[in-house]
C-alpha cells in the first residue's frame, strides 16, 4: 500500500537517513570521496532538516510503501529561476527514493502527486535541476514530460561542483 503525507518537525530524522541514503546512491561517484562524505555529513543531519521543514515555504512530502518511509520530495511554489521564462514556477529541489524500492512506480506516484499539488496552487509548471550524468533521473523527468531549458552547477565543495541540466514541465 502506497500512502503520501506532509511532513513535521518531528520527521526531521527520517528525512535526513532518506536523504543521506538516496543522495549517496545517485550522486556518491559524482566528487572525490572526501567530498561526498564531507557534503553528506553536512547536508543531511536531522538539524538541517528541521531548519528546512520550520521555513513555511518548504513543502516536504513523504512516501510510504507498505507503511515504511521509502522517500520524500521537496517542492517550493513561486521560485523564480532565471532560466525558466513563466510566472509562479514551482521548483522541485528534491525527489529521493530509497534505491530498495526502484522499479516500483513510487517515484512516479510522488512525481504525480507533486504535480497535482502544483496545479492546484496555480503554478505554471516545475522546474528542477539534475546531474547530467543521472541518467536514471533524466529519463524519469523527460518520461514525466520535462525538457532541458539550461543548465547549472551543483557545489558539493569548495574546489568540485557539478554539471546540472535544468529541466522544465510548462502545464
Amino acid at each position: 500500500m502506497i500512502h503520501i503525507q506532509k511532513a513535521t518537525i518531528h520527521d526531521a530524522k527520517i528525512l535526513s537517513e532518506v536523504g543521506f541514503h538516496s543522495f549517496k546512491s545517485a550522486h556518491g561517484h559524482s566528487a572525490p570521496k572526501k567530498d561526498i562524505e564531507e557534503y553528506m555529513t553536512k547536508n543531511f543531519t536531522e538539524n538541517v532538516f528541521f531548519k528546512e521543514l520550520s521555513n513555511e515555504k518548504n513543502q516536504f512530502y513523504l512516501i510510504k510503501y507498505n507503511e515504511i518511509i521509502v522517500g520524500y520530495t521537496l517542492v517550493i511554489f513561486d521560485k523564480k529561476e532565471a532560466q525558466i521564462l513563466v510566472e509562479k514556477p514551482a521548483y522541485l529541489s528534491r525527489i529521493y527514493l530509497l534505491e530498495a524500492y526502484y522499479g516500483l512506480g513510487l517515484g512516479k506516484q510522488l512525481f504525480d502527486f507533486i504535480k497535482s499539488l502544483c496545479i492546484e496552487n496555480q503554478q505554471s509548471g516545475i522546474w528542477l535541476n539534475v546531474w547530467v550524468e543521472n541518467l536514471r533521473a533524466i529519463s524519469f523527468y523527460k518520461k514525466m514530460g520535462f525538457e532541458i531549458v539550461g543548465k547549472s552547477d551543483y557545489q558539493i565543495s569548495a574546489t568540485h561542483s557539478n554539471p546540472n541540466h535544468v529541466m522544465f514541465l510548462h502545464f
